[in-house]
């Protein structure tokens, strides 16, 4: 028997790699893109006769215009602003505005005030930092993939070997047509859809595999803990098949009462100690 308090004090605070902060090359690439007309409104910067400058600058290079907003810190290619003086909507997708408009725009946001006050050296420069910032945003969605990365590499350590022995990404529905297994009671009779990040084929039963990480508490892991208590008494009565959750994270620290639950009646409930420690060629082999 393992003791749950041991087990859940070896649960680590991170996983992060050193991708997980910046994608640096999806940044370059997105410089790069408009680099050309970046460095066109450079010009703009300490100019005396700013709007001038900027109406010479649209009327002769208007895809210059596609810039903007990301000037701003913003991905979408409509920007919206709402004063005193009405709202307005700048498309820039199509951007068939007057330029006087645009002109009210870069005043009204304080792009112009940074240009012509030099309090910017160099748009391309500040770009890169504004880009570098916002994809500080895919971090949720690169730290979801964190903990598949990692079991994907215990799998293969393990002997595994991918579209044979392990699969990524399976539906249930999948998972019985493959090994002609009933999986129905999981599927409340096919009415639920129901994706496992893994299915091993071990020596003599299928393992269908969740995985997940939490940096940090909330409701979710509490909903977590709970429904795959109910998948692993579910599938107790079904013959061939295993279910198999490897989870990690100092978030379980809140919600350790709803995980001890489900650790006492999940035989195969696994952390990232017992990952390295090499449970998954004992449970497959």
């Amino acid at each position: 028997m393992r003791d749950f308090n041991e087990w859940l004090s070896k649960f680590k605070k991170s996983i992060s790699d050193y991708g997980y902060y910046v994608d640096f090359n999806k940044v370059h690439r997105n410089v790069a893109a408009i680099k050309v007309e970046l460095n066109i409104l450079n010009s703009l910067i300490g100019s005396k006769d700013i709007e001038n400058e900027f109406e010479q600058i649209v009327v002769k290079y208007p895809e210059t215009l596609k810039c903007i907003p990301i000037l701003l810190a913003v991905r979408e290619r409509e920007i919206f602003a709402v004063d005193a003086d009405g709202e307005f909507q700048y498309n820039f997708k199509n951007a068939n505005h007057g330029i006087e408009q645009y002109m009210t725009l870069m005043r009204k946001t304080g792009l112009f005030n940074l240009m012509e006050n030099h309090i910017l050296s160099n748009l391309v420069d500040y770009v890169t930092g504004v880009e570098t910032g916002l994809d500080s945003n895919g971090r949720k969605n690169r730290g979801g993939k964190l903990m598949e990365n990692l079991v994907e590499s215990y799998l293969i350590k393990s002997g595994l070997i991918k579209d044979e022995t392990y699969f990524k990404e399976m539906n249930l529905k999948d998972v019985e047509t493959r090994w002609g297994l009933d999986l129905s009671v999981l599927s409340n009779q096919g009415k639920t859809v129901k994706r496992f990040d893994f299915v091993v084929k071990g020596k003599n039963n299928v393992f269908a595999i969740e995985t997940n990480f939490y940096t940090g508490g909330g409701s979710k892991l509490n909903e977590t803990a709970r429904s795959y208590k109910n998948i692993a008494l579910e599938a107790r009565a079904i013959d061939g098949f295993n279910f198999m959750w490897l989870t990690d994270g100092r978030g379980w620290i809140s919600a350790r009462n709803n995980l001890e639950e489900t650790f006492d009646v999940l035989e195969h409930l696994y952390s990232i100690d017992d990952l390295a420690n090499g449970v998954l060629g004992k449970v497959f082999a």
